[in-house]
């Protein structure tokens, strides 16, 4: 399916090449169209898990991650067409890089190969670079470079680790690998921590994860709102499938010491970027921790290892895609080319006060948001909490449990923060700008589909379970 992409991106490079000044609406459809047929690919699919010399894997956890991204995809692209504030999606360039980057990321997903796996990862990843400093912006430069730097050093870790589990086992196959390491008894000790180590910190810093997190916040800032909110889910779901792939067997092996590791982690990850959240002083950065904070929740299911537990990490990420992009999106209504509400930051709360007077749509709509990402039932985010808590209980990690319970009560404050600003508070003036304005067709669409979504999530999150489950178990996951 990913071939699809690939063919999209080159498709848009040769017709700039023949005629180059067609408009981005011809390119924001074009692109939209081969992300449908990649989508109907994967959906359609009936073909074997394993392909091409052995080297691809269309398994269960493949077709579910690919459905997340693609959908994540189609609704990213529609707002290309909602302003000419952002002139990046005026180039051709960014919508092939677009289609790439969806391409590394399919094949990054479809595959127990550390080669394609690494190769899937640098071609979703240098994409995804140059597509932020498109947004041409001091922030977006520094972002960018700061991305590029940290998914290098990245990538060098990934590099270690690989070349270590190589050595130890002659394979660079991840069934393969766990094989020979649970009949060496997981020996020696020593080399097996070092290379596990090297790949928690790769997927580490892909994920945000503490104490690999210091990127987030600056390149989420100098992206653009909406670019920011499709990083917070989709880099994110993949790397939470190589991670499950290449993680779960050490703690089905009974494996201590990383159960131990990644114990630490979920419950570092997850208090650390929600204290954090707690002092922004911008909504963007707040949003930023906030995926830090859902990250780190999502991460107990790698610990846990359950049929379950997987489960429960798509129904819960699918639930966050569209209250959190929708989330992001409201940030694009109330961004300026121009002026800046604040010399240091773009989205100060006090830009959102007394929304619901200026902009009563908007307000209703950010407000459901912020109560989803809080877990106030019945809410779409609120199912995937309810169901992953069920599968940390279930297995026994009652501690665990309580700790990510309060750490949502933490995470409702902030959300509710900028409620109070946008319901409660009085506008704020500042230079006259007009900082906030109805909503495009392109935009209400969207943000239509992700309000909907987020509020009828109980009507059909049991059959979005059932489906997730039995790819899961398909897996053998």
């Amino acid at each position: 399916p990913m071939l699809i992409a690939i063919v999209g991106a080159l498709f848009i490079l040769v017709i700039d090449l023949v005629k180059d000044d067609l408009s981005k609406a011809f390119y924001t459809m074009i692109t939209i169209i081969f992300i449908v047929i990649d989508l109907a690919a994967v959906t359609g699919y009936s073909g074997g898990d394993r392909g091409f010399f052995d080297v691809m894997l269309l398994d269960g956890l493949s077709i579910v991650s690919q459905i997340i991204i693609l959908v994540a995809s189609v609704m990213l692209v529609p707002l290309s067409m909602t302003s000419s504030r952002f002139h990046e999606y005026r180039y051709p360039e960014f919508f092939a890089l677009f289609l790439f980057m969806i391409a590394g990321f399919q094949f990054m997903v479809s595959s127990d190969n550390l080669i394609l796996i690494f190769v899937g990862l640098e071609t979703a990843s240098l994409a995804l670079y140059t597509m932020i400093a498109m947004h041409n912006r001091d922030r977006s430069f520094e972002a960018a470079i700061k991305y590029f730097t940290m998914g290098a050093l990245a990538a060098g870790f990934f590099g270690f680790g690989s070349l270590i589990l190589y050595a130890l086992t002659g394979s660079v196959e991840l069934y393969q690998i766990s094989e020979k390491l649970i009949e060496m008894n997981f020996e020696p000790v020593t080399l097996i921590i070092l290379a596990t180590a090297f790949m928690l910190a790769s997927f580490g810093f892909k994920l945000s994860l503490m104490p690999f997190h210091t990127w987030t916040p600056d390149v989420y800032e100098g992206s653009s709102a909406a670019l920011a909110g499709y990083m917070a889910v989709v880099p994110k779901i993949a790397g939470f499938v190589v991670a499950m792939r290449l993680f779960e067997f050490y703690v089905v092996s009974g494996v201590e010491w990383i159960q131990n590791l990644l114990y630490l982690i979920v419950v570092v990850t997850m208090t650390g970027a929600n204290v954090m959240a707690l002092i922004q002083k911008d909504v963007k950065r707040m949003l930023a921790f906030s995926s830090i904070s859902h990250a780190g929740f999502v991460m107990a299911a790698i610990l846990i290892g359950s049929t379950q537990a997987n489960s429960a990490l798509f129904l819960y990420w699918v639930m966050f895609m569209f209250t959190n992009i929708g989330a992001f999106t409201m940030l694009w209504v109330n961004r300026h080319k121009s002026k800046r509400w604040h010399t240091r930051f773009d989205h100060p709360y006090e830009k959102f006060s007394g929304m619901i007077k200026l902009m009563p749509f908007g307000a209703t709509v950010m407000g459901l948001f912020m109560i989803s990402l809080a877990g106030v039932p019945p809410f779409s985010v609120f199912w995937g909490k309810i169901y992953m808590l069920s599968a940390v209980v279930n297995e026994g990690f009652v501690a665990l449990a309580i700790i990510m319970a309060l750490n949502s009560a933490i995470a409702a404050y902030y959300y509710l923060k900028l409620v109070v600003f946008m319901f409660f508070h009085e506008p704020a003036e500042n230079d006259g700008t007009v900082y906030m304005k109805n909503a495009s067709v392109q935009l209400k669409t969207i943000l239509g589909i992700s309000a909907m979504f987020t509020l009828l999530a109980v009507f059909f999150v049991d059959s979005i379970l059932e489906y997730i489950t039995r790819l899961v178990e398909v897996s053998g996951f």
